[in-house]
């Protein structure tokens, strides 16, 4: 007869150091590149909401400018943020793109596309908001969705392979 084993202690299976974790595993989640791909997306899009160029106008006042309202620039990389969350949307839904079209190959395009037009805010600030002639913090954080983007899709291209 085999003695029980207390009730507050279980064995737990070994599990080798360099294993893989899998994405139904929390500690795989966060490290999963479908996570990336949408928390990349989210905050690009969110990041046209905070203040890509700010200064001062005088006594006392600061001017900030978000990037929805530095233009086209602005609500096109806001809605490439949209766009890599619909494309996550669908993978969830169970909706496949076809063969010749893979997912990852369209969010690097995203992210490509994401990370362009973000470097023209960098470099070129329109004059008509001349006295906020600084970068703002939205603006770095864009850029860095945006090659977070590009780093998901790489990724996920190479997961495929």
């Amino acid at each position: 007869m085999q003695t029980p084993t207390p009730h507050g202690t279980h064995h737990a299976s070994p599990r080798s150091p360099l294993a893989r974790p899998s994405l139904r595993h929390p500690e795989g989640f966060l490290f999963a590149p479908e996570t990336l791909t949408w928390l990349s997306g989210l905050v690009l899009s969110l990041s046209t909401f905070m203040s890509w160029y700010s200064g001062s106008g005088g006594h006392d006042l600061v001017l900030s400018v978000i990037g929805w309202h530095t233009g086209l620039v602005g609500q096109i990389v806001f809605f490439l943020g949209l766009a890599v969350l619909v494309l996550v949307a669908l993978r969830v839904l169970g909706v496949a793109l076809p063969a010749s079209l893979p997912e990852s190959l369209i969010v690097i395009g995203i992210g490509v596309l994401a990370t362009i037009l973000v470097l023209v805010r960098l470099i070129w600030i329109p004059d008509r908001f001349l006295p906020a002639d600084g970068r703002g913090i939205g603006l770095w954080i864009a850029l860095l969705a945006a090659f977070g983007v590009i780093a998901a899709g790489l990724i996920e291209a190479s997961e495929e392979v």
